[in-house]
């Protein structure tokens, strides 16, 4: 009788994909976290090297370290001295930007619920419309701008800055809000006016709180918009007292007339920076949520 072969246990087999699985996961999780680092630092790289030049006097304002010999905190000094009245400039910036947020988010939030939940001939004509006119681009017609603004006697004042910024910030903000608003279902409204709200009383009571996240998130950015702008103010200003943040670094003056202050530049940068980067880690919960959530939720 002839000896029976051993057969080759079957598990052998069935082991082999789930450690190539198991092989693959963990390899994946590698690049995965390889290509988020090498993103943050990117990212933050450009803020590193501006904080850390902050910090070095002028005498070592041009050294290559990972840290100063010496950090001073000198710039921050000069940055809030008299001669540059930047701490007025910080407050017209922040007059301007939570004007802009506040009136671009007033009229974007009827505009888009109307844009999502009506339908008429044209609409998708309409959107593309909005998108297009922040597309133009602003060197060309801020000319044209300066010309009526003179002619009105609007230069010197907020709303030389403000009336340009929303007509930049609105289409962004009709557009995502828009999007948003589709995602809702109408059985939401329609359940409320069931249980006795108006039109009116639904949108407010309803439909607002489930948008929060995504009026949210558009604030954020209409803000962040509005507080980096340079070209108009620059353009409108003339005065100093009504100048804002991002005008009165570029025009930082040296101990000399030849002398470029980058210590205080950078300073300056960080300071207007921070606010910035602390307000978006603050609510970056609220910000992916009203990146990602939708109406069901």
């Amino acid at each position: 009788m002839s000896t029976p072969v051993a057969a080759a246990p079957a598990s052998s087999k069935a082991d082999k994909p789930a450690e190539y699985r198991f092989k693959r996961h963990i390899w994946g999780q590698v690049f995965s976290t390889l290509g988020i680092g090498l993103i943050v630092i990117y990212c933050l790289a450009p803020f590193y090297w501006m904080l850390v030049s902050s910090l070095r006097p002028d005498s070592e304002i041009f050294d290559n370290s990972w840290w100063p010999a010496n950090p001073s905190l000198e710039n921050y000094e000069a940055v809030f001295s008299a001669k540059n009245n930047f701490v007025s400039g910080l407050v017209n910036s922040l007059i301007v930007s939570v004007a802009v947020t506040i009136i671009a988010l007033a009229v974007a939030t009827f505009t888009s619920y109307a844009l999502a939940r009506l339908d008429f001939r044209g609409k998708g004509m309409l959107l593309m419309l909005i998108i297009a006119t922040s597309m133009f681009p602003l060197v060309a017609i801020i000319v044209p701008l300066l010309k009526n603004f003179s002619n009105w006697g609007w230069v010197d004042t907020y709303q030389a800055m403000i009336i340009p910024d929303l007509s930049f910030s609105l289409p962004l903000a009709v557009w995502n809000l828009t999007s948003f608003f589709r995602q809702m279902p109408q059985e939401l409204e329609q359940a409320a006016m069931v249980d006795g709200c108006t039109p009116g009383q639904a949108f407010r009571k309803v439909i607002l709180p489930l948008a929060a996240p995504g009026i949210f998130t558009t604030a954020i950015i209409i803000f962040i918009g509005a507080w980096n702008e340079f070209l108009v103010a620059v353009t409108m200003i003339k005065n100093p007292a009504m100048q804002p943040a991002t005008v009165l670094l570029a025009k930082f003056t040296g101990a000399t007339q030849f002398n470029t202050p980058f210590g205080s530049q950078m300073a300056a940068g960080v300071v207007m920076t921070l606010p910035l980067v602390l307000m978006v880690l603050f609510f970056q919960r609220r910000i992916v949520a009203g990146l990602a959530a939708g109406g069901v939720k």
